[in-house]
Formats: structure tokens, sequence, C-alpha cells
């Protein structure tokens, strides 16, 4: 192993642990827990920030399960300390300013594969390399891979929740692929939600304390056919679940995708495939995993995010920046809807 670096390494560390599932008072911040070690294909990075993500909530709850114990977090951005051969043979060096998506990055120290490194340009800060890795990699195969190509550039397209999250880099990524963007926020997230240049903007009623609009306020079947002349959208973005499935499915137009990538609400329950024949409409279930599933993939989708952020076409809004010992704060504050941008935990 090449690790230059590696005696500078403590052999215990801070770390956001899970020793059991349950609410956001499950996150436990540990100051002695073990350093990860070097595995051949594997870097060390010293954390500089961790991004907050609804997966994580998933995997603390237990509805995506892990072995526990286990440190939370899968997005992370920091300075490579450590690097195996294989790792250098990439041309991964010491010192290098990197973000990733990968399992453990509520920490001051996470081993990271090799094939998820992603360098950061030197025109790019940290937070914002960060901010840019889960949820931007997300958005970027939802709108790029995720429905197949059954919508073209001039086509409507519906996304949920663009005043924040995921769906805030989604709705500007349709934009800059030529889609026509239906899109839905909150009372509260309005003034956001107008500035990420959707075509129209369903602003629905807020329910307290939960991370998703009163989405029975407004009757939005009825107002996506009345934008589309009474076509419906050829493509729905989806991460809120059950709350929107109905909604989703009746908003479709002839031989449109429903693309359910999340579970806000809770998970979309069930339901028959012959619901689908009344326009001959697809569904897909996509996780990021499979979109980025080769090293050629992965640098293909973020050389075009940071290509749009050089050339300011993406507004990167990052909400707050907790420190890791305020780690439930954080969840809490994803969970109640508060979120107007990226969430994240400076380590």
């Amino acid at each position: 192993m090449n690790t230059p670096e590696s005696s500078t390494i403590p052999s215990t560390m801070k770390a956001a642990v899970v020793r059991e599932t349950g609410d956001a008072n499950k996150l436990i911040v540990e100051p002695d827990f073990p350093t990860p070690k070097l595995c051949p294909g594997e870097v060390i990075v010293k954390n500089e920030y961790a991004g907050i993500n609804f997966i994580d909530t998933y995997h603390r709850k237990g509805l995506y399960p892990r072995d526990l114990p286990f440190v939370g977090g899968q997005e992370g951005g920091g300075v490579v300390v450590a690097i195996s051969e294989e790792a250098s043979r990439e041309g991964i060096t010491v010192g290098d300013r990197v973000t990733y998506g990968s399992l453990g990055s509520y920490a001051e120290y996470t081993a990271v594969p090799s094939s998820k490194i992603i360098p950061v340009p030197s025109n790019v800060g940290s937070d914002i390399a960060t901010a840019c890795t889960i949820q931007g990699l997300t958005a970027h195969y939802l709108t790029d891979s995720a429905h197949a190509g059954l919508i073209k550039p001039g086509e409507w397209c519906l996304i949920y929740s663009v005043g924040s999250g995921t769906c805030q880099w989604a709705a500007q990524m349709a934009k800059l692929r030529g889609f026509k963007v239906i899109g839905t926020c909150s009372k509260g997230k309005r003034n956001i939600a107008e500035k990420i240049g959707c075509d129209e903007l369903i602003v629905l009623d807020e329910v307290s304390g939960v991370s998703y609009s009163d989405f029975q306020s407004v009757d939005i079947v009825a107002k996506v056919m009345e934008i589309t002349g009474g076509k419906g959208v050829k493509c729905v973005i989806d991460g809120i679940g059950k709350a929107t499935v109905d909604i989703s499915i009746g908003s479709l137009g002839r031989r449109g995708i429903f693309v359910s990538f999340g579970n806000a609400s809770g998970a979309v329950p069930a339901f028959p495939v012959l619901r689908l024949i009344g326009k001959s409409a697809f569904v897909t279930r996509p996780k990021l995993g499979d979109y980025i599933a080769s090293r050629e993939e992965l640098r293909e989708r973020v050389s075009e995010i940071f290509k749009w952020l050089k050339e300011g076409k993406l507004d990167v809004s990052v909400d707050l920046i907790f420190p890791l010992d305020q780690v439930v704060d954080g969840h809490m504050y994803l969970e109640a809807g508060k979120s107007k941008g990226k969430l994240m935990y400076r380590i």
C-alpha cells in the first residue's frame, strides 16, 4: 500500500453512529469510534463536509436496513490522506481535494473505494462540491436517463418540491435539457421555487412538522391537465412517495413515465400494473448506484454538472451547515420540511 500520510491518521475519530434504528436521537456522536483501515482499492478521506440526505434518514430508521452499528451518511468531501496502490495507479494522490458518495461520511475519516472518488476542480469550493454529489448526481440521472427517452425537448414534465433538495436541482437540469417544467412547492418556499425557472408553478399549503406539502390542497391533476391542454405530462419525477402516487399516475399523458425515486411521505404502496393501461404508461423505481455503475459514467455525469456550474447555469443553494455535534438537529430540520437548499455537516 502507498500510504504516505497514514502515520498521521489517528486510531480513533469523532463519528455520528447509529447503534439502534429509530428517530433522529438514535444518532450519537462518539469521540473515539475506530478509524477505518485502508484496504486495497480504497483511499482514506479526511472529511471537511458531509451532506445530509433523505436516504440517511431511511438508513437511520431501518427502512433501508444496514448492519449495526454504522456511521451515518453517504456523501462527503475533503482531502485524501492515504491511498492504496490501486488508487495511486488511477492517478489519485495524497492531498487531492475530492468528494464522494460512499457510506460512513458523518465522521472525521472515511474509507472510500477509489472508483467513487470525484476530483474537485480548483474553481469549486469543497462545500459546493459536496453539495453537488448525491443530489446533483441524482438530479442528473433523473433528467438525463431514468425517463428512458420517453420525454423529448419541448414536452412537459411534473416535478414535485422544487423549492428544496434534489428536485431544486432536477427542475433546473430539466430546463437545461429543453423540457417544459411544472413544479410544485409549499407556500413557505415559493420565493425559492420561483427563482428556479419552472414554466408553471403549483403552490401548495404547508403541513406542519413534515417534509412535504399538503398535496390535497390543490387539485394537481386538474391543474396539470389545464396547463397541458388535457394531454398530461410525459414524465413525472416523484420523490414524495405515498402521498403523491395517485397524482403522479393521474397526471401522465399517453406513454408517459412515472419516475418514483423517493419516500418523503412514506413508501409507495403496491398497486396493480393494470392501473397503467389507461394511457399505456410506464413506471420505474430507480436508484443512483445503477446510473453511476461505472467509473466512466460517474465521470461523465460529474463533468456535465461541474461544466454547468462553471457556466453559471446551475444555482446551488446551501441552506444550513451544522457542526457534527448537532447531528440530531440536522436530521430533525430535514424531516420537518424546513430546508430551502442543501444541508450539510461541517466535520
